[in-house]
């Protein structure tokens, strides 16, 4: 069986991932998917490395409605710009988005895409089909709210951020430059969506955005206190990815600002600390030709998946100050400080695609056993607690701690099978550590915990079980050193 067939049976059967949503409902509606209680454990993992990092470069959180009135889209450009080009299919009907059928399309005239399909004689990939005319198809989906209002649901967080910058630019003492990120759900109207999580029409992002002034974009403090960090860049036009590091990004002609440095840095960080392979982790440059006429500069943290090949969970883009000066003119408020508008630098993650990814990127296969690998602290389960059997008061003193470390950490209490087979269960899904409870413990106050890479085994305390276990999901201490 293939790595990303292991990874989906995975998700499957033990509650990661569960869809199309409602299953019960003739298989479910396309775009839509549940998490099941690992899968959003391990969600939360992600989101909380998320918060925390941003937090820790001092952006603050906030939290906008999902759905907005028609001028916010208007203004965005969302509403006549945010599109696919669809074709389908005059045998079957099925639609596709032209860019899944063209590699490396760039091409934006739907008449020249035609000609191309037809030149390359492209068929429909299901039944051999002729293609029909390329139509460009709005992705907003829309609804009404009162009576007769038309409205969107949010295609991104980032717009609601921006109609902020008023109220946050008083909330920060007119003090600039300042962050801020956000984490909740959008919607696409994606025509066909084919690659399970990784894209779907209800999905959550995390986005932060940096609002700062043009001139403060090339002398940047935080750019210059992690010069030394390296990052695996891939410039456009390159195949070879290089360890550059931050400091020197500006004189060797990979970014042109220490601002927008940073933030790339930035979301590296925090894609590091979830615990990813560094070898399957690169930083890429979009085609200067492909960018919004507004952007100056846009890459996107791709991780190598089995299926997909290089896939991005996060974008980092220079949006300059195009979105303000146009919530300024549409909303007639003003967006500027001193007469003139700030840029807007921002990082945008999609968590479920990073989060199925990295559950992905963390599968090992071994002769004895295949496993999940988490990082310290990413496993949706922290501690398995197992009595050696259900009798001879075990089972009570196995409740006692399992009461006892629930309250700070995320456990199981599994006294089914043998304790062979309850590692295993443990080891599919990750689970850092497992105790076991035999008779020895009962007199000598001490459990067995066994760590889920190693497999090896100590005895410690009963009473110094909470301690040691916080000091190892926090990396304070490893498991060898105990």
């Amino acid at each position: 069986m293939k790595v990303e067939d292991k990874v989906l049976d995975l998700a499957k059967r033990r509650g990661f991932v569960w869809g199309p949503s409602p299953n019960i409902y003739t298989g479910g509606l396309s775009g839509f998917y549940d998490w099941g209680p690992l899968g959003k454990l391990l969600k939360n993992k992600v989101e909380n490395v998320i918060r925390k990092g941003f937090s820790a470069f001092e952006f603050w959180e906030v939290e906008c409605p999902t759905i907005m009135p028609k001028e916010v889209w208007q203004a965005s450009g969302h509403l006549t710009n945010f599109v696919d080009y669809i074709t389908k299919c005059k045998k079957c009907n099925s639609s596709y988005r032209v860019d899944h059928l063209i590699d490396g399309l760039e091409e934006k005239d739907p008449e020249k895409i035609k000609k191309i399909i037809t030149h390359k004689n492209i068929k429909c990939p299901s039944c051999k089909g002729e293609l029909g005319n390329v139509v460009p198809t709005n992705l907003m989906m829309k609804t009404v709210v009162g009576l007769d209002q038309e409205v969107f649901l949010r295609p991104e967080t980032a717009t609601t951020t921006y109609l902020l910058f008023p109220e946050l630019y008083r909330f920060f003492r007119t003090k600039i430059p300042f962050g801020v990120f956000q984490i909740g759900k959008a919607y696409r109207n994606e025509i066909s969506p084919r690659q399970g999580v990784f894209r779907t029409r209800e999905f959550t992002q995390a986005e932060a955005q940096l609002f700062i002034m043009k001139e403060q974009e090339t002398q940047f403090s935080q750019f210059k206190e992690h010069s030394q960090k390296l990052l695996p860049l891939l410039k456009y036009g390159s195949e070879k990815i290089e360890k550059v590091k931050l400091g020197e990004t500006i004189k060797k002609n990979f970014m042109k600002k220490e601002a927008y440095s940073f933030m790339v840095y930035v979301a590296y960080q925090l894609v590091e600390n979830m615990g990813f392979d560094k070898s399957k982790i690169r930083i890429r440059q979009h085609n200067p030709a492909e960018l919004a006429f507004y952007a100056d500069d846009a890459w996107d943290i791709e991780v190598l998946t089995e299926r997909y090949g290089w896939f991005e969970i996060c974008g980092i883009h220079d949006r300059t100050d195009y979105d303000l000066k146009q919530h300024a003119t549409f909303s007639k408020t003003r967006m500027d400080v001193q007469n003139q508008s700030p840029n807007i630098l921002e990082i945008a993650f999609g968590l479920e695609r990073t989060t199925y990814v990295l559950l992905e990127n963390s599968l090992i296969e071994d002769k004895e056993r295949d496993w999940i690998h988490f990082q310290q602290g990413m496993a949706p389960i922290d501690v398995a607690i197992f009595p050696l059997m259900s009798k001879d008061g075990l089972d009570k003193l196995a409740k006692e701690i399992f009461n006892d470390l629930n309250k700070e950490f995320v456990c199981v209490y599994d006294d089914s099978g043998s304790i062979g087979r309850r590692y295993r269960r443990m080891d599919e899904v990750g689970t850092s550590f497992c105790i076991t409870i035999d008779h020895d413990s009962l007199t000598s106050k001490d459990i067995t915990i066994r760590e889920i890479s190693s497999m090896k085994q100590i005895r410690i305390k009963i009473d110094d079980l909470s301690e040691t276990i916080r000091d190892l999901l926090n990396k304070k201490v490893k498991f060898e050193e105990l």
